[in-house]
């Protein structure tokens, strides 16, 4: 009886033993299994060309109109529209000298963490002093450093050599770590094709739609009319960029809101997040419900991508 009893007993315990490490071997099994890849969304962060930054794959724009339609809003619906924003996980604002939006950020912002924020603005034409200029916009929005600043509205071929002296403050600014990226704005072909293969720049800010509404054409002015036989050009100089390294935003991607149509504004969409053409898109809103149709319409568009 004896023999019997101390036989069972190891055989329990045995038995215990291998069903712990099978338990134990399923669980580290269950653990190390990859987990599904989830398809890109809008509010993803996202690489900024070369730059080292992260930024929101949509961001929430400021200067619809010139900025008239977001100071429309006052500041009370404009904060509650740049926190709902937030809080769907749009990180990155853009904002101009030229708005006149840059107080209404500054108070919509106070509340939200600053190190999870992306701002980008930009500097219009050619200041006496720029680094002054600079330390009135950082005032203006509350913030000790910008993430991006532009040179707004480039039109010349020689842009670089006109601008030279705030390419040089934007450089200095940099390395004071005042701003952590520099760049620009182009409204036409001349100017986008220089900002394409000019070391400087770090972000470039490109007017591209599939139905070519206000993006860049070959005159030297701000908003040419333009139409989609000026695109293949625009994508040219979007893949010089791309090769240099750049951070590449697209504006106009609802056609400066001349796209009122849905399938207009669905056709864009998917055209802009096509693989490879752009690191983010910037849209101005005015609603809530204009931030949602964005994220739909982006998070749509980037799902069937992955599919593919």
């Amino acid at each position: 009886m004896a023999h019997t009893e101390i036989t069972r007993r190891r055989f329990i315990r045995s038995t215990a033993v291998l069903a712990t490490g099978a338990i134990l071997s399923s669980h580290a099994t269950a653990q190390e299994a990859p987990k599904p890849k989830l398809p890109p969304t809008a509010c993803d962060l996202v690489d900024l060309g070369k730059t080292g930054l992260k930024i929101s794959r949509l961001g929430f724009g400021t200067g619809s109109i010139g900025g008239s339609i977001q100071r429309a809003l006052g500041q009370e619906k404009f904060t509650s529209l740049i926190h709902y924003a937030y809080g769907r996980g749009i990180t990155y604002i853009d904002t101009a000298d030229s708005y006149k939006t840059h107080p209404m950020v500054r108070e919509a912002i106070k509340s939200l963490p600053r190190e999870k924020l992306f701002i980008q603005s930009k500097m219009p034409g050619l200041p006496e002093n720029p680094l002054e200029v600079i330390d009135r916009y950082r005032k203006e929005l509350g913030v000790d450093y910008i993430d991006s600043l532009l040179t707004h509205c480039a039109v010349a071929a020689d842009w670089d050599d006109k601008r030279k002296r705030v390419i040089d403050a934007l450089e200095e600014a940099k390395q004071k770590k005042i701003i952590r990226a520099h760049g620009v704005s182009c409204h036409s072909l001349p100017a986008s094709t220089k900002a394409a293969q000019f070391k400087w720049v770090d972000v470039n800010l490109v007017r591209v739609n599939p139905q070519g509404a206000h993006i860049d054409t070959p005159a030297e002015t701000w908003d040419a009319e333009s139409n989609a036989s000026h695109l293949p050009a625009v994508l040219e100089q979007i893949r010089i960029m791309r090769k240099n390294g750049h951070g590449i935003i697209g504006m106009k991607i609802i056609g400066n809101g001349d796209f009122t149509k849905p399938q207009d504004r669905e056709k864009s969409v998917r055209f802009a997040m096509q693989p490879g053409l752009l690191d983010a898109v910037v849209i101005g809103f005015k609603s809530e419900g204009e931030v949602d149709e964005a994220i739909m319409r982006i998070n749509r568009a980037l799902a069937e991508t992955a599919k593919v």
